[in-house]
């Protein structure tokens, strides 16, 4: 009997370790399989960047007629298609670009070569091997002699991934209007038709595709995926302090922009100077004009096209692209367009990025009322601006034995989310404007959450998909003709993206550009604000939650004279009546009912102001820095005080971040602005 409860006891205690080997064995294999699964996605989103590297980096070459590297951006049977023309092949592309420009090309004194390629809507395909994308696009041209040009379309391009890296398969462009500076531009071809979507209205918030099967097995160390994840968070929070960085100058507000910068800064102007520290900074800033913006001054610089590059370390970075300034006073009736190149670094700084050097070339000033045909004033002749280097993969691009304090597979995923999402925001932000262009109704109303809102002009919010169709069926009729006689366009560009601590919600700005054209009358500009959010809705992808339009901040008289000539309407006019649209289909909610924040807009209870005069300029964030609050400042979805169930938290998402953490009154850290019940704190 001895015997036989000693083999048992050896028995159980075989069984227990075997059972303990099996239990870590299949832990194991649970863990490779997550590891697998985590580099796959991390690798598409990585893709999803590189993909739009490439396009930008193609529009940042041809400001300086760098025809050859242009087409080295092309796969080597890659097909150009500019209008009616085409071209296959490297030497085939490189000399349609340099015959096309024929002396407007960035090279020759007082030339222009300025391409625009905004709003990116991203489609990496299921298996990552290709991807498509539409850009909205818009290229300024001189040759210094007094010839110009201006071209507006769109791109509907596809991509292939190669050995050396992501290259454009096909660079489609449909010519919508063209002309020269004087006189202006028009539709191309009488009535326009609507360019072909390459997405629908269910996946247009996916940048990444479902993938098809099992992951492949990773070579990558879990440390190697940490370092490529927090590349891209911090890639995101780089353009994010570039794009707040432009606001602010567009609204003169120094004292914030100062606050962008690391101590020991330096901002270089070429042919102006340099300016050290916090005092340079301001001084800097200052040859624009002092602090704030009165009666007709306009100051807007829109930033296009930026790259960013983390450098080996994270702790380093640089970010290169275009500035456009349009500025001007109404007062005297002078206006002026500026072209430049920025080409910046920044430095980490206590978990914050920051400024280090901010360092512009400035390309040509030239008269509104005069153009760029004739060089204007330029201070950078033969300049150059060194481009950032992206012929290394993200993937190879690691530093060896790097610290790694993040070892958990679940965390790097929700990191890798807050990057996803990103891409995810931006894709459904430039889907609208693409959808609102064609007066898409239907798609319009689709790519918002069930329980999503948007505010029609000067009218309200209308909730659900549904009811959101209806009210843009209402104003804009349904029986469109196929070709169109004119176009008010949507761009979307310069966004500022922040994404919850899960991934799933985010809050964006983004300005609103809007070029119009038409076949018989010369296309303008105008200028207004969106503050929305955006949620990743179960099984549906990233969709709009929250759309509000400040609109306008200034406007365009006509071609002619631009924004330089408007005057200030009677201050005794009555104030804002109510709209037809909100007579025909009332909305859930009207401006005046959410008080003083839509006032003094068209459509608010107040006496609407309106350019020349100064809006106010409201923001969802504190200053991304030093956290100081803006004059005017309402976080979160703009209608959702008046309507808290309509707030992001009333409905399982979280309120993203909207700032660097606060010192509270007792000396603790406050984490974010969020809303609780029907208040709105920092806690």
């Amino acid at each position: 009997m001895k015997l036989s409860a000693n083999y048992f006891l050896v028995a159980i205690f075989l069984a227990c370790n075997i059972s303990r080997t099996v239990q870590s064995q299949l832990q194991t294999k649970r863990d490779n399989v997550a590891i697998d699964s985590l580099a796959r996605d991390l690798e598409r989103v990585e893709s999803v960047r590189e993909v739009k590297d490439v396009q930008r980096t193609f529009a940042q070459f041809a400001q300086f007629g760098r025809w050859a590297d242009m087409a080295t951006l092309f796969s080597s049977n890659g097909t150009l298609r500019w209008g009616t023309a085409s071209s296959t092949g490297h030497v085939a592309i490189q000399t349609w670009l340099r015959d096309d420009a024929n002396g407007m090309d960035g090279i020759q004194s007082g030339s222009l070569d300025t391409m625009i390629t905004e709003n990116p809507l991203i489609t990496l395909s299921a298996d990552g091997k290709s991807a498509k994308g539409r850009w909205n696009g818009l290229r300024f041209m001189g040759d210094g002699k007094g010839g110009t040009r201006i071209q507006g379309g769109i791109y509907e391009n596809e991509y292939v991934q190669t050995e050396s890296g992501w290259k454009i398969s096909l660079l489609h462009y449909y010519a919508l209007y063209a002309g020269p500076y004087v006189g202006g531009w028009r539709n191309v071809g009488g009535g326009l038709p609507v360019v072909p979507y390459h997405f629908t209205a269910e996946n247009a918030g996916a940048a990444v595709s479902e993938p098809i099967g099992e992951a492949p097995q990773t070579n990558a160390s879990l440390g190697e995926l940490a370092q490529r994840i927090e590349r891209l968070n911090d890639e995101d929070e780089i353009r994010n302090l570039q794009h707040v960085y432009g606001y602010y100058v567009d609204r003169r507000m120094w004292t914030d922009v100062v606050d962008l910068f690391a101590p020991n800064s330096t901002v270089n102007i070429r042919g102006a100077g340099s300016y050290l520290d916090s005092s340079g900074v301001r001084q800097a800033m200052e040859r624009m004009g002092r602090e704030g913006l009165s009666q007709g001054i306009l100051n807007d610089h829109p930033i296009f096209g930026a790259t960013v590059n983390v450098l080996p370390g994270g702790v380093e970075a640089i970010a290169r692209g275009i500035e456009v300034g349009m500025t001007g006073d109404a007062n005297s009736k002078t206006a002026s367009w500026e072209f430049s190149v920025f080409r910046n670094t920044f430095v980490k700084q206590e978990g914050l990025w920051r400024f280090q050097e901010l360092n512009v070339t400035p390309l040509i000033k030239a008269d509104y009322f005069k153009g760029w045909g004739d060089g204007g004033s330029f201070a950078a002749q033969n300049a150059s601006v060194p481009f950032l280097d992206f012929s290394p993969r993200r993937s190879r691009q690691l530093v060896k034995n790097a610290k790694v304090t993040i070892n958990s597979i679940s965390e790097l995923a929700r990191l890798l989310a807050r990057s996803s999402a990103w891409d995810g925001t931006e894709n459904v932000s430039s889907a609208y404007g693409y959808l609102l262009d064609d007066l898409a109704c239907p798609l319009l109303g689709a790519i918002h959450a069930s329980k999503g809102n948007k505010l029609s002009p000067f009218t309200g919010w209308y909730a659900t998909p549904e009811r959101i169709t209806t009210a843009c069926s209402t104003q804009w009729g349904t029986n469109h003709s196929a070709l169109r006689s004119s176009i008010s366009f949507h761009w979307r560009p310069q966004p500022v993206i922040l994404v919850s601590d899960d991934g799933r919600s985010s809050t964006l700005r983004a300005r609103l550009l809007q070029p119009s054209t038409s076949i018989d009358k010369a296309g303008s500009f105008n200028g207004a604000m969106y503050h929305d959010q955006m949620v990743l809705e179960e099984g549906k992808g990233w969709k709009l939650w929250s759309v509000t339009i400040d609109e306008f901040y200034w406007m365009s008289k006509n071609w002619a004279e631009g924004w330089a000539t408007a005057t200030v309407s009677n201050s005794s006019s009555s104030a804002n009546s109510t709209s037809s649209l909100a007579q025909k289909y009332p909305p859930d909610l009207t401006l005046p009912e959410v008080g003083d924040r839509e006032a003094s807009f068209r459509g608010g209870s107040d006496r609407p102001i309106e350019w020349p005069e100064i809006q106010r300029m409201w923001f969802q964030y504190r200053n991304p820095v030093s956290g100081r609050m803006p004059e005017y400042y309402w976080p979160g979805c703009v209608p959702c005080r008046a309507r808290p169930e309509w707030a992001l938290e009333a409905n399982g998402y979280q309120e993203p971040p909207t700032g660097p953490p606060l010192l509270n009154t007792t000396g603790g850290v406050s984490r974010r602005q969020t809303r609780l019940g029907n208040k709105w704190n920092t806690w």
